[in-house]
């Protein structure tokens, strides 16, 4: 019918790491519970990602185009492989320990409620980014821009100011010792 959005492809509990990739391009869906072998040369656009297992899966020439992960594992991904043109992605309540964006532009991305231990932002471009309510353990930022990013809801980030962009970028007072790591300083609070 006229004037009316199409519904959404849903896909629940599909392991399409064991079908033959016979489809590769996916718009405007849901996948609940799937599982993947790889996702090199695969195009997503406009899909939600539900309690899925993604972890160290190959993501080399994906596409990721306005994606939304959400209760999901990707360990040990490396974003930085996949295509630049359009990559905007989301993450709400995600474990992503590992996981790399070195160089990747992603100032349109979210983090919300994630593990972001051990992550490689090296020369990413995070610059509006939002953060909330995320675990930056050991998380590496090496010329990185993070201006403007917000990260007075995160926590156990280490952030050398002197190797990233941080202008307007905002900190909680307790949280400054995150800041100062590098001069091997004693904070008392």
């Amino acid at each position: 019918m006229k004037g009316q959005t199409p519904e959404k492809e849903i896909f629940q509990n599909t392991d399409f790491a064991s079908q033959k990739p016979e489809r590769r391009d996916f718009e405007d869906c849901e996948l609940v519970n799937c599982s993947f072998a790889s996702f090199s040369h695969y195009n997503f656009t406009d899909c939600v990602f539900k309690n899925c297992n993604l972890s160290n899966i190959n993501a080399d020439s994906c596409k990721m185009n306005n994606l939304v992960f959400s209760g999901c594992k990707l360990l040990g991904i490396n974003f930085s492989r996949t295509r630049d043109f359009g990559f905007a992605v989301s993450f709400v309540d995600c474990n992503l320990e590992y996981a790399s964006f070195d160089q990747k532009k992603m100032n349109a991305s979210r983090f919300e409620n994630c593990k972001l231990h051990s992550v490689n932002f090296t020369r990413a471009d995070l610059s509006k980014t939002k953060l909330t309510n995320c675990d930056l353990y050991e998380a590496v930022f090496d010329q990185t821009n993070l201006s403007t990013v917000d990260f007075t809801s995160c926590k156990n980030f280490m952030i050398d100011p002197e190797m990233n962009n941080l202008k307007k970028a905002k900190f909680a007072a307790p949280d400054l010792a995150g800041l100062l790591y590098r001069y091997d300083l004693v904070i008392i609070p």
